[in-house]
């Protein structure tokens, strides 16, 4: 099959198009034959020798996908051949084929196309499992988005809204600020013009937000603990800013506020598994219904890995950006 190949670690220009042998499934494992690949910003560290799989995992890069179903591992009866599906993976995306353990395999909503679907298992899965599952957001509470136009953050503003969270949200230019209110964002703010400490302070009367989901880390920590209400609940799901930073424990706890970390990539297969689906159950019907929907920027064929890296790398897209395998 053909896979992407990263010869060595450093910038786009690493990448290229190989011929390696075809993966088998193993038990309790499905075989899909890949339409589509979503890039992910954690593909960009892999690519730089900063994200490594984690063991076991396949070292083609590639986090998320859709595909059709051409081989079942044994003790596999949920799926069959032919079914169409997306998948969340620890790795294997950017390919012809994929081995994916079968509870990270997930059904295309009703409603999308076999390759848009690509664009949605590594979104829904974090912001599912790291707004609601982890953070717990409510209907009526207040959710602070940071680089709401990513593929995360697109997704992210739908889903809070779509379930009666007002939403906030921070972007580099006004045509992606408009495009976080075109989705439901209620409060818009340029981080490179305004301070969002500040802005969050006055859109909630000093109050503060209930739920922070940053892909910042150690640049933003100490200002994301000042827009945060009492019981507010600040996770990092990226470090773009940083790792290093200085916590005053003394705001923390006047707050009653929680910091979490988490990643999804690392996590056991039964713990993604439980992810998917929640996913299914809670996030599927609302992509059916129209009310959340992918935004994906554009497609890319497989061959122009290096092409779709570094237009990530820009920041000039907005949405999710595909390779079509």
């Amino acid at each position: 099959m053909r896979a992407v190949i990263a010869q060595g670690t450093g910038g786009p220009e690493v990448l290229s198009v190989a011929e390696v042998p075809d993966p088998e499934p193993g038990p309790s494992e499905v075989l899909v034959r890949v339409a589509a690949a979503g890039l992910n910003r954690a593909d960009l560290l892999q690519r730089r020798g900063f994200y490594p799989p984690p063991p076991g995992a396949s070292d083609v890069i590639g986090m998320e996908c859709s595909g059709t179903v051409v081989g079942l591992g044994a003790g596999v009866t949920q799926w069959a051949v032919g079914d169409e599906v997306c998948c969340l993976l620890a790795g294997g995306g950017y390919a012809d084929l994929v081995v994916v353990p079968a509870g990270q395999v997930m059904p295309v909503p009703a409603g999308i196309d076999l390759v848009t679907a690509a664009a949605l298992p590594e979104v829904a899965a974090t912001v599912w499992s790291n707004v609601f599952m982890v953070a717990g957001l409510r209907p009526g509470e207040s959710l602070l988005v940071h680089g709401g136009a990513g593929g995360i953050g697109t997704f992210a503003i739908q889903l809070a809204s779509a379930l009666g969270a007002r939403v906030l949200t921070t972007g580099g230019t006004a045509e992606k600020l408009a495009t976080c209110a075109s989705l439901g964002a209620d409060v818009t703010i340029d981080y490179r013009e305004q301070d969002f400490v500040e802005v969050v302070g006055e859109a909630t009367d000093g109050a503060g937000v209930d739920v922070i989901l940053d892909n910042m880390g150690a640049k933003y920590l100490m200002r994301n603990v000042a827009a945060l209400a009492t019981e507010g609940r600040l996770v990092v799901i990226g470090m773009q800013g940083g790792t290093k930073a200085e916590l005053d424990l003394g705001a923390l706890l006047a707050k009653r506020a929680a910091v979490i970390a988490t990643s999804l990539r690392a996590r056991p297969v039964e713990g993604k598994s439980a992810i998917c689906a929640a996913v299914v159950e809670h996030v599927w019907p609302l992509v059916a219904e129209g009310r959340v929907r992918p935004i994906v920027h554009g497609t890319m064929p497989l061959e122009q890995a290096a092409e779709a890296h570094a237009l990530m790398e820009s920041g000039a897209h907005t949405g999710k950006i595909l390779l079509i395998a």
